[in-house]
């Protein structure tokens, strides 16, 4: 490896933005190559970046180019082929979430990382950010006590003009509904924040919008520490919003933004029987840096290029997808508990999320 790490995009649709303006921001990164579907359109962006060179497909792109790190910024049905050619290539691999439509496609991921002595890093930019690490920093001390019970709800709206996008609302190609496209993002943050998950309760519902997969889901989640959360996700809600609230012992932690967050969307909220002074020390002080993909992408090449571990706001990959997974699962199986050990021999683990979504959308 080079000391300034070679980064290619594959994918030039809209999250590819946000990597290239990363790449860009670290001084021991540059963008060399892209390559997507449509030429027209890795022209396009190669222009607006100053990206050297554009390929018709990803075999000649790593065939020429020998990449350091491969951004991949494609739909997710194809992130495990792309994932897997990469390693083979001998570079890393920064993905989009969901990183596969499968937890038996990660895994095979995440062998083929191991094997070829590489990173996986998956995008999950909602746990980045000084206001996220202070809220774990509090969690994880026990200076709140105990983590009682929380909400997570992803509402967001999408209009049938976004579902018109051949990929999107199908099993095949994107893999589930709103739970994996969507809801992942303040799940996955929720996980960060609390750990390691034990039983979950779904439901996928198909309320309106013209899909194979669901507009609506809910579910319970319960995590080793025992906090019960409820979750909501929806592409039908005009006022969007992204929150999530956790109520513990001493305080209330909330954050409510919509794709990203900083110290204003953050709130901690005392207990009545808490003293003032103990509280003023929860009090977020440090300087701001707000989440997004250029602190994630920062930390990844900062362990990329010495050797380091990835940094908690990229490891541990497959745990929110595990939790989407279960509540897959739990709505397969009319709503039932779905524990860790129920999700490893269960259908969902292996080639596919699709499940049963309950279709309440009036006859047209």
């Amino acid at each position: 490896m080079t000391d300034t790490l070679r980064c290619a995009i594959v994918g030039t649709g809209a999250i590819a933005h946000s990597h290239a303006r990363a790449i860009a921001a670290y001084p021991d990164a540059e963008l060399v190559a892209a390559t997507d579907l449509s030429r027209a359109s890795a022209d396009a962006f190669a222009e607006s970046y100053g990206v050297p060179a554009v390929y018709d497909d990803l075999e000649s792109l790593l065939a020429a180019e020998h990449p350091d790190v491969v951004h991949i910024c494609t739909p997710p049905g194809a992130h495990h082929a792309q994932t897997l050619a990469a390693f083979a290539a001998g570079a890393h691999v920064v993905v989009e979430k969901p990183p596969a439509p499968s937890l038996d496609e990660l895994q095979e991921m995440t062998d083929a990382a191991a094997a070829a002595d590489r990173r996986l890093a998956v995008v999950f930019q909602q746990r980045t950010g000084t206001a996220a690490a202070h809220a774990k920093r509090l969690l994880d001390s026990g200076a709140l006590g105990r983590a009682l019970v929380a909400q997570c709800q992803t509402l967001w709206y999408r209009d049938a003009t976004y579902f018109a996008v051949p990929w999107r609302g199908k099993w095949e190609t994107e893999g589930g509904g709103t739970t994996l496209g969507h809801a992942i993002h303040q799940i996955d943050l929720l996980a960060f924040l609390l750990g390691d998950w034990t039983r979950v309760e779904g439901r996928l519902w198909r309320l309106d919008r013209e899909t194979q997969t669901e507009d609506v889901s809910t579910a319970t989640i319960v995590f080793e520490g025992g906090v019960v959360a409820q979750m909501v996700s929806s592409t039908l809600s005009p006022r969007e919003v992204s929150t999530i609230r956790i109520d513990t012992e001493k305080a209330t932690i909330t954050v409510d933004h919509l794709y990203g967050h900083g110290h204003d969307n953050w709130l901690i909220t005392p207990a009545a029987h808490v003293d003032p002074a103990e509280a003023a020390t929860w009090e977020l002080t440090d300087a701001e840096e707000p989440s997004g993909h250029a602190p994630l992408l920062r930390d990844v090449f900062d362990a990329l290029r010495t050797g380091a571990p990835l940094p908690p706001t990229a490891d541990a990959p497959a745990r929110s997808i595990e939790i989407v997974a279960a509540i897959y699962a739990s709505a397969s199986a009319d709503g039932d508990v779905v524990t860790p050990a129920d999700l490893a021999v269960h259908p969902t683990h292996r080639k596919s999320f699709a499940s049963a979504v309950i279709d309440l959308r009036p006859a047209r």
